[in-house]
This record gives structure tokens, sequence and C-alpha cells, in this order.
């Protein structure tokens, strides 16, 4: 299941609706040692045009800073690489074509994650970096584009929200001009307010014994509250009051005159202290502290996760065939088969990858993950549930390719699902393919094991070599297999069964 040994240099790329993070770290007995970190301001976010659309001049900025990323990230091995896009390429109604654009100029594939994902691997970061105690810990992290707000205790997070609301997008709605007015920063706190709200009662019952806040945001408060003498190094209700109001003398975001506060992070710095005034106020903060731990930090530790039993995606398809009482028998029996097909076409139909392997076990493992709501059309039920539950672990490209794999493998050929995945056609039809046959060979749910199939390929066409007679011996799987056979025919494939 794990081909390969932890890489002794990790890569992180978070890709932030206001900034682009990235960050190379040494890997020694388990530890992450940081060797180098870049950042850039890109206000991504703020290039979204009327229609949700990234206009080039963003787009252009984007891979200017992508392309410098990508030289710095050369000599690392892809596999100790992740790049992750958050709210804004969730957003963005062209990010397809950002996203092609963006693997080709840093080198990698960009995975869009989302919002619960992002505060998982939020938190995880966060985790790596306080004290390890018994303290329930709330989490804020204010980006560009999305707030993401968690209460956890140790590694494990209790309760996960992302939000709506950024630093770019309230800037850009309520100080658009730069001005700064009561009556605009008050309506700017309101506005996130209502984000926060629905946390309110149930975040409050949980309880936390410290708040501590990870973003640009958070850590520039700080820090200009602690230069004024406000609070010490956390941040307080008063000291955000404080604030509010000097922004406000201020009157514009051109006169800020907080030597902690960038230049170029001066047009969102309202909106951000809006937002963290409303979380405040929402679920009654006392004070919270920065912390240098953040995404970046979270995907480099689950980077480090998929080379051991960790891997979170591991625990979430467990968790799955737990709570919906999938047959594991089954499931394992399925997936075997498909994994030894897949091992013998493998070089022929290109799905030699450790990621093709990946999705057809996780497929095996959960194609029958929608009997949980109802035997006819289960197939469709499971991929409903896979495409919009919240996966710790997968990026959205995962999820929808696993959900496309569970919807194709049985009945008709779902070809338009198929054709919609952020994979090749060819290789979404062959994972779906191999996944199919496995299943029609286990329709009998026995635990006797099958004999020794020999599987070859010539190009779309796929030949199943069976010992002399078995087939004659089981009438049903042949005709199941014929049937099949019907099945591929009708999307170009052929199944040869000798």
């Amino acid at each position: 299941m794990f081909r390969f040994k932890i890489p002794q240099v990790v890569a992180a790329v978070d890709l932030g609706s206001n900034s682009f993070h990235m960050k190379v770290a040494r890997v020694v007995d388990g530890h992450l040692h940081v060797v180098d970190r870049l950042k850039e301001m890109v206000r991504l976010a703020a290039g979204l045009d009327e229609d949700d659309r990234l206009t080039a001049p963003a787009i252009q900025r984007a891979l200017e800073c992508l392309e410098r990323f990508g030289e710095r990230l050369r000599e690392i091995p892809s596999r100790g690489v992740r790049v992750v896009g958050t709210n804004t390429l969730r957003c963005a109604r062209n990010a397809t074509e950002f996203l092609r654009l963006a693997h080709h100029t840093i080198g990698h594939p960009v995975e869009v994650i989302s919002g619960m994902e992002e505060a998982r691997l939020i938190y995880l970061g966060v985790a790596q970096n306080v004290p390890q105690d018994d303290k329930q810990r709330l989490v804020i992290d204010i980006g560009g584009g999305s707030t993401e707000v968690i209460i956890g205790n140790g590694f494990k997070p209790v309760s996960m929200e992302s939000l709506y609301v950024g630093c770019v997008g309230s800037s850009r709605e309520f100080f658009a001009d730069g001005k700064i007015t009561a009556e605009r920063l008050r309506r700017c706190e309101l506005a996130a307010m209502q984000e926060f709200e629905p946390l309110q009662t149930t975040y409050r019952q949980i309880g936390w014994d410290a708040a501590v806040g990870s973003s640009g945001t958070v850590a520039t408060i700080a820090a200009v509250l602690q230069h004024n003498g406000n609070g010490g190094k956390g941040i307080t209700a008063a000291g955000l009051e404080w604030l509010r109001n000097a922004l406000v003398d201020a009157g514009h975001v051109d006169k800020l005159a907080f030597p902690e506060l960038q230049t170029e992070r001066a047009p969102v710095f309202p909106g951000g202290v809006a937002i963290l005034s409303a979380a405040f106020e929402v679920l009654g903060i006392k004070r919270l502290d920065p912390v240098s731990g953040a995404l970046r930090e979270g995907i480099l530790y689950d980077l480090l996760g998929r080379f051991s039993p960790e891997d979170a995606r591991e625990a979430t398809i467990r968790d799955l065939v737990t709570r919906y009482r999938i047959d594991g028998g089954q499931a394992k029996r399925v997936e075997a088969t498909a994994l030894a097909l897949c091992d013998q076409v493998a070089e022929a139909w290109r799905l030699g990858k450790p990621e093709h392997a990946d999705l057809l076990r996780w497929a095996a493992n959960l194609h029958e993950l929608g009997l949980a709501i109802g035997h006819a059309q289960y197939h469709k039920h499971g991929a409903y549930l896979i495409e919009h539950a919240d996966l710790a672990g997968f990026s959205l490209a995962e999820q929808a390719i696993l959900a496309g794999l569970v919807r194709a493998h049985r009945r008709k050929f779902a070809l338009r699902v198929l054709e919609g995945l952020p994979i090749k056609r060819s290789r979404a039809l062959r994972l779906a393919a191999l996944l199919r046959i496995a299943v029609v060979l286990h329709r009998a749910r026995s635990e006797a094991e099958l004999p020794q199939i020999i599987a070859e390929v010539d190009g779309d066409t796929l030949k199943l070599f069976f010992p002399e007679d078995w087939l004659n011996s089981h009438p049903l799987s042949q005709a199941d297999l014929e049937l099949e056979r019907n099945y591929l025919r009708a999307c170009g494939m052929r199944l040869k069964l000798k």
C-alpha cells in the first residue's frame, strides 16, 4: 500500500485567497526542519470579477509567483510536494483553466480542497505548534476568502466550520475605495457576525480553555496591538476596540501608520479587523493569542502521514465502512481482485501511478456505500454521499473521481459522469471497467477464492483468461460477464473471455 520511503525533503504550497505561501522542510526522524519559506501577496480573491471569474491580470500575477516557486521546487521529488488551493479556487468559475496553467507553471498538480478539509489541515498545523497538554483550544484562521473556526484537543479536532467570509472579500465590499468610517466598520462587523452566529450556541456549549489565531491577519493585529501597548502579545476585546477607533481616526487605508502593517496588506486590514471583532463578540472570546502554525504546516504533516498507515484518507475510508455498515469482507474481496487485474494491465493501460491503485482500492471499499440508503439505484446513492460528504484528507478532485467510480460500478456505464471527472477519460473508463469486473466476479459473495485470472489488453480490448472449464462450471458468473461485455461495448470497450 505504501510504495515509497518518506522523502528527505518535502514542500507545501498554499495558494490562498490573499497570499501564496511555500514552505520547504527536511525530514529528520519523522520531524520537520524548515529550510526555506517564501510568501507573496497575490490577492487572488481581489482578481475575481462580478461573474466570479479570475481576471487576466490576477491569473498573470499568480502564474508569475508560481514560476518563482517552481524554480525552488525543481529538485524535490514530486511525491514530496503538495500544492493546495483554497476558497478563491473553490469559487472561481474559470478555475479549471487556471489549474491547468498553474500545473504547467509550477510543475505539480494543484489540489483544490473543501473548506472543511482546509479547517482540518489548519488545525493539524496549529496542533504541531502549541504545547501538547489537556487544554481544549479554539482556533480561528482568517483568510482572504474564508474563515476557519475549529475547536480541538491535542491533535484531534472536535468541531470544525469554514465560513464564507474573509478579509479580501469583506474589504472589497465595505472599504473598496479605501475609506474607513465607523458606520462602514460596523456594517462589516455585522455582516461577519451573521456568518458566526450559527456557531454561537454549539461552540459556547463545547467550550475551550484557550483561543489562538493562525492567520497573517491575526499575527498583524497582535503585532500592532503589542507595539501600541494593548494586550501584550495577545489580542483582547479592549485591544480590538482601540484598534477599531484607530482605523476610524485614520479614515483611509493609505493613512494607516502602523509599522507592523505591510503596505500590501493595508487594503484588506479593515476587513480582517472587523471579522475578528465579530468572532470575539459572537463567540464571547476573552483573549486570543497568535500561533505560528497554519495551513502549510498542516499540509506538510499530512503529507508525511501519506507515507504511513496514518494517512488521513485511509482513516476516512475505514470510518465510512464502519459508519455505513458496509460488508467489509465483500469490499476486501472486490478490492483484491480489482487490484490484481490492475497490476496486470497497469503498464499497457497507463495505470501504474500509485494514485490509480489508491482510487481503485478506495472505490472497491465503498462501492456498496449506497446500500445504507436503499438497494434500488444504490450506486447512485453511494456516489451522492461521497460527492457531498466532508472526506478528511481528500481533495475535491479525488472526491469527484471516487464518486464517479462508485457511480459507474454497475448497470449502464455512466459515461456522462466519467467524462466530467478531473482525470483523463480513458483512465476513468479503464478504472471503472476493472472495478465493474471485480464486482461481477464476486456477485455470489462467496468466501471461496477465485482461480487465477490472467488479464491482457490490446488498446481498449480487455482479455480475461480463466482456467479450463471454469466458466462452464460457473454459468451464472459467465452470464454476468457476458452482460458486462454488452455494457462495456456501449462505451467503446471490448471484453473477451477465454
